[in-house]
């Protein structure tokens, strides 16, 4: 049997379109020549000349947000409750079993930029893909907005998830959901328009207030979606564990076995 891995992750990068302004990571990269000073300062008499060509460590300093690159979002982010009323867990508390598990990608790039979509357009994909759900099955949404990745207009393109499509999976006993956009509702820029026409507060992160209903992560900015079947992959997620967090980041792998 042969596996196959498919990195369905965005790169962790300077200068590249994936979250508003001021919100997106800084790395600052540290080279061989940068750092033989650093290391000199461990061991009292060394000089750099001893160092092999002088060179220290390569290093990178990072400043990030938990909601950088490609990530997992526990429930605690959503709401401070879920399951309607227990306490949200945090990323740290999400549980192993609900991130490695098969895969089911829905293919919604024909929506257009900030439609919403709902329960009705979940069933006829898995119909026209002819899948039916399985409890625990991590369930990949690949929109518009993966390849419109790197551009000034990412964090605007694509369709979201509304509440009335995302509870449509969790009742049928999924735990983790994906997008390739930056996330999983509706970009704000269109959901703010409908906001100002009704005043409705309830479309504001519809998708995501779910799990106080039903407790569930979801992946944001996943990648690559494009080349992964409709199903017969499995897809691994697991966060890094930051105590009492609101997200993880996650380097996300669909593996399918040939």
């Amino acid at each position: 049997m042969e596996r196959q891995f498919i990195d369905i992750s965005m790169h962790l990068e300077n200068e590249v379109v994936s979250d508003p302004p001021g919100y997106g990571p800084q790395i600052e990269y540290l080279n061989h020549q940068d750092t033989a000073e650093s290391i000199i300062q461990f061991f009292p008499g060394l000089k750099k000349e001893d160092l092999p060509a002088g060179e220290g460590w390569a290093i990178e300093w990072i400043k990030l947000m938990t909601h950088n690159g490609t990530h997992l979002d526990a429930p605690y982010h959503f709401h401070s409750t879920m399951d309607q009323g227990s306490r949200a867990i945090t990323i740290d508390e999400v549980p192993l079993e609900w991130c490695f598990n098969p895969g089911v990608k829905l293919d919604f790039r024909n929506k257009p930029d900030g439609y919403v979509v709902t329960a009705e357009d979940v069933e006829k994909e898995l119909s026209r893909i002819k899948h039916r759900l399985q409890p625990m099955e991590i369930v990949l949404v690949n929109t518009a907005a993966g390849e419109a990745y790197g551009t000034d207009h990412y964090v605007s393109t694509g369709c979201g998830m509304g509440r009335e499509a995302t509870l449509y999976l969790l009742e049928q006993g999924v735990k983790v959901t994906g997008t390739d956009a930056w996330s999983w509702d509706a970009p704000f820029v269109h959901t703010q328009s409908k906001f100002e026409e009704s005043g409705d507060a309830g479309l504001i992160w519809e998708g995501h207030r779910a799990g106080m209903v039903h407790a569930y992560c979801h992946l944001e900015k996943l990648h690559n979606l494009e080349s992964l079947p409709p199903d017969g992959f499995t897809v691994s997620c697991f966060p890094t564990k930051i105590r009492g967090a609101s997200a993880g980041w996650t380097r996300a792998v669909a593996i399918i076995e040939n």
